[in-house]
């Protein structure tokens, strides 16, 4: 189930009903549950909305929708009215929201059939899966790997071919990390271009729902349904919704190269497949341009501050008595409050609400905050003045490939570098997508593991950054790649 397209298709011309696809859908999360990759998932509701969309092709309602008929799983930090909605935390436990968000009512009305609910790090904190208060998902080509975070879910189940597409949200690189570590593709759109009504807030000037797919032209479908305006969220730009833009070749595109990108924290593995993939673009008429973006150096550490501190306000909400679970404590409100936190929220969780109020603290405020926003503002403007000679900056998505798990759960600091090329994008608020280049050799030797390639656009140059990728994977077969246990069910 690689081609949205494809099976979309396929479905419109009585190949194949959209229940059969609903049941054979859930027939795959149930085969390879080990990986861990969705949360329990509801079947009823789901061929129930599968038997809605055969009818309404019967009768010829309507004209089917762009993704009529098309499975798309759904992180869990998205509402959908009446289904359960966790946040991979234990806080949630039970929690139902009378309401859904902009983007699945936009799945919805473009006939998707959404499939609820992936595996995610809680609240969206993390780099590898691991902070799931539900365990960890695992890495379709290892198992052994982390699938990378905090849409973890979301990725695994693409990779591993139960869904063509899946719905995460992107933070400081939370679609692309995974994506590249995945060996799938994962667009991170402009800030404010997608809809945030309905997306629970981790923090909210980064905050960005992005989808996953196999190409970048599946990728760019869900795209043009999920965004657009929104009066719901005060945030989401008044653009039209994002168009598919076809690109003949790649004659003329200027690729700019960062060099704070290659450095020496890059693993040499990586680093040779990235190389390989800018040379097929010079081959294919690209051209290389040398960029600089010095306060690149900054960016984990600035998004450290901006980000825990937008989550510890954000936050602040669970506490017990609106939603979710509740611990009585020592029977006052204080102490229901407390227990319940101490008891629903993880570490990594804690750490980051504990880091957030202190810098937003009296007398830490300006030191912390008010300079991370400033040195925020010169890496917008080193991209600003980089894309004044390039039209795409192309870098690694990580610096290196899937890690162990257990890895570096000890070591934050570690954890925290693993999206050190993704945050200066998202500080920016520009798109930006990971694709996938190449695999490499585990240091073991005992896996093949994917590598991603990152393209970031200008502000808004979603469709141009879009189309020129798009190229670029309709004259190489690196996204074709799949993992052994694809193979492996292919074959038996």
């Amino acid at each position: 189930m690689r081609d949205a397209h494809g099976l979309r298709q396929s479905i419109l011309a009585g190949e194949r009903t959209v229940l059969d696809v609903a049941r054979a859908t859930l027939a795959s999360i149930d085969e390879r549950a080990d990986l861990n990759a969705f949360l329990p998932v509801e079947a009823e509701p789901i061929l129930e909305r599968a038997r809605e969309l055969d009818e309404s092709l019967a009768r010829g309602a309507a004209e089917p929708g762009a993704l009529f008929g098309v499975p798309v799983a759904l992180k869990a930090n998205l509402a959908y009215e009446g289904r359960e909605l966790t946040c991979g935390s234990r806080i949630l436990s039970g929690y139902r929201p009378p309401y859904t968000s902009t983007v699945v009512q936009r799945l919805l009305d473009a006939g998707a059939l959404p499939i609820a609910t992936t595996n995610m790090d809680e609240f969206a904190m993390g780099s590898s899966g691991e902070n799931s208060a539900f365990a960890p998902t695992l890495n379709p080509w290892a198992r052994d790997y982390t699938p990378g975070g905090s849409s973890s879910g979301s990725a695994a189940s693409v990779s591993a071919g139960i869904v063509p597409l899946a719905l995460g949200s992107d933070t400081g690189g939370s679609v692309r990390q995974p994506a590249a570590l995945c060996g799938v593709t994962g667009f991170k759109p402009t800030f404010g271009r997608v809809s945030r009504y309905g997306l629970v807030a981790f923090g909210s000037s980064l905050d960005q729902v992005s989808p996953f797919a196999n190409s970048v032209r599946d990728a760019e479908l869900i795209a043009n349904c999920i965004s657009g305006a929104d009066p719901m969220d005060s945030t989401c730009l008044e653009h039209a919704p994002i168009q598919p833009v076809e690109r003949a070749n790649l004659k003329g595109l200027r690729i700019g190269l960062p060099a704070e990108a290659f450095g020496d924290g890059l693993d040499a593995s990586v680093r040779q497949k990235v190389e390989a993939a800018i040379e097929a673009l010079c081959e294919l008429g690209a051209e290389r341009v040398p960029i600089s973006l010095p306060h690149s150096e900054h960016a984990v550490a600035t998004y450290y501050v901006v980000a825990t501190a937008e989550a510890s306000s954000n936050l602040a909400r669970f506490d017990g008595v609106r939603f979710g679970a509740r611990q009585e404590g020592d029977g006052s409100l204080a102490g229901m409050m407390g227990a319940t936190r101490a008891d629903g929220f993880g570490d990594e969780v804690k750490r980051r609400i504990l880091l957030g109020t202190h810098v937003l603290s009296s007398g830490y405020y300006e030191a912390w905050y008010g300079r991370a926003q400033r040195v925020r503002r010169l890496i917008h403007d080193d991209y600003r003045r980089a894309f004044e000679s390039c039209d795409v900056v192309i870098c690694p998505t990580s610096p290196t490939p899937a890690f162990r798990l257990g890895e570096r759960k000890a070591d934050p600091v570690a954890m925290y570098l693993s999206d050190v090329l993704t945050v200066p994008a998202s500080l920016a608020g520009l798109p930006a997508l990971s694709i996938p280049c190449g695999t490499v050799s585990s240091d073991s030797g005992d896996a093949n593991l994917p590598v991603g390639l990152q393209w970031i656009g200008p502000a808004l140059g979603d469709e141009s950054l879009l189309a020129a990728a798009k190229a670029f994977q309709s004259n190489t077969d690196f996204h074709l790649a799949t993992p052994p246990l694809r193979r492996e069910q292919a074959g038996a």
